[in-house]
């Protein structure tokens, strides 16, 4: 067995982040990760998936973005290469290829053991991120489907259509990319958050931030749960789009071929059928849109910004068409049901009585109930722009600061988030 104070698990954006923090005041500690840094963008992702975020927004402890195009979009194989480098600036202690398979309470500590070893640990900060196991809707869970982490490129499916469940970003990025390769795409439209990639004339994310969406607190927010199960943003990330190639939504993938239907209540056999509910959920996210348009538009006029930016011009309804409630699979020519409907939280590692009934960790701040335990990196941690790379940062400064008890002045002389000089 080997001993050392702190275990930090995932060797992602996250885990670098705690990594960096307690490098600099020089904690002892490891990193842990089943394959390698940034292993869920190497082997989870589809070939051609940018950042949903700019380029600016790419902000570690100690490092900010200073490349040449701030406002592009950072592709997935890229990002890995800045996690590389960024671990290699310090030195990350990191252990690759070493899967997790119980961390549970010992003495006054915590075991943990892998599939290369036992380590004793005074603390663990659990870093693997909001993506536990993909979540496949009830009704589908009989039919073979593939889900969105799994997915590549259209020439990884089968020959015909495509069923893709789900229009949050990775659905309608991937219906999107189907139906530019010539597949026939249904798309199954559930609850998602509708977003123009600019609004007069400056990024989505420039607003969220400069509003102060991004730091809005779980403790301000009137539900909670609802709040960390928010849908991601319907946005693609490209660089020097064609003209009316920036934006993605249900309206450009109608334009684009892509037959829209609702909810996916069942798939039994060969044949789907859906809820009669598209018009409802369009309503729904176009209500959602607006009130944020609405609230860019005041912050506008507080700031003095009107004739700085360009004049209010909203993205234009969908049209809802009339959708089927029944399909038949076979006959269509579908080949492939392709389920992007987000994922669950999945610990079986974990042996301590710190999870909700649906397997979320509880914690706040990153603080659990067990002393010791910490987490980075889940959606809503603290502020709305925790699951995002920028907002990890902040969650491994009040996670280390906790952690090092005595030691943290040394961190609190560091630079607070939000002022890391660029590298």
């Amino acid at each position: 067995m080997t001993s050392i104070d702190t275990l930090v698990m995932g060797a992602g954006h996250a885990g670098l982040s705690v990594s960096r923090l307690l490098t600099q005041v020089g904690h002892p500690h490891v990193v842990l990760d089943r394959g390698r840094v940034g292993e869920r963008w190497r082997s989870e992702r589809w070939d051609s998936l940018h950042l949903l975020t700019p380029n600016w927004m790419t902000r570690l402890p100690g490092r900010g973005y200073a490349g040449p195009d701030p406002d592009g979009f950072m592709s997935a194989n890229d990002f890995v290469g800045l996690l590389e480098g960024y671990g290699a600036t310090f030195d990350a202690p990191v252990v690759a290829g070493t899967t997790v398979l119980e961390v549970s309470a010992a003495g006054d500590g915590y075991r943990v053991v892998t599939d290369g070893g036992t380590w004793h640990v005074r603390q663990v900060v659990v870093a693997t991120g909001p993506h536990g196991k993909p979540h496949v809707p009830a009704g589908l869970r009989t039919t073979p489907v593939l889900t969105a982490n799994r997915y590549r490129n259209p020439a990884q499916l089968a020959p015909g259509g495509v069923l893709v469940v789900g229009a949050s970003a990775s659905g309608v990025q991937i219906a999107d990319e189907l139906a530019r390769a010539g597949r026939e795409v249904v798309l199954a439209v559930g609850r998602h958050t509708r977003m123009p990639r600019s609004y007069r004339g400056l990024d989505a994310f420039w607003w969220l931030e400069a509003t102060g969406r991004l730091a809005r607190t779980v403790d301000e927010v009137a539900d909670p749960r609802r709040a960390r199960h928010e849908t991601s943003l319907q946005l693609v990330g490209r660089n020097d789009p064609a003209p009316g190639e920036r934006d993605l939504d249900l309206g450009t993938l109608q334009a684009r071929g892509v037959r829209l239907a609702g909810h996916v209540h069942e798939i039994t056999g060969h044949v789907a059928r859906f809820r009669d509910d598209l018009a409802a959920t369009v309503e729904d996210a176009d209500r959602t849109m607006h009130r944020f348009l609405d609230a860019v538009d005041r912050y506008v006029l507080r700031s003095g910004l009107t004739e700085e930016v360009w004049a209010a011009d909203r993205p234009r309804p969908v049209e809802v068409p009339s959708t089927p409630t029944r399909l038949d699979l076979r006959a269509e020519g579908i080949g492939t049901v392709l389920v992007a409907t987000g994922y669950v939280p999945d610990h079986p590692w974990l042996r301590l009585p710190i999870t909700d009934p649906d397997g979320t960790i509880r914690q706040r701040r990153g603080v659990t109930p067990a002393p010791g335990i910490y987490v980075v990196g889940q959606r809503f941690q603290h502020r709305r722009d925790s699951g995002f790379v920028d907002g990890a940062r902040r969650d491994a400064h009040d996670v280390v600061a906790h952690l090092l008890g005595g030691e943290a002045g040394a961190l609190c002389g560091s630079a607070r988030p939000g002022e890391e000089p660029a590298a």
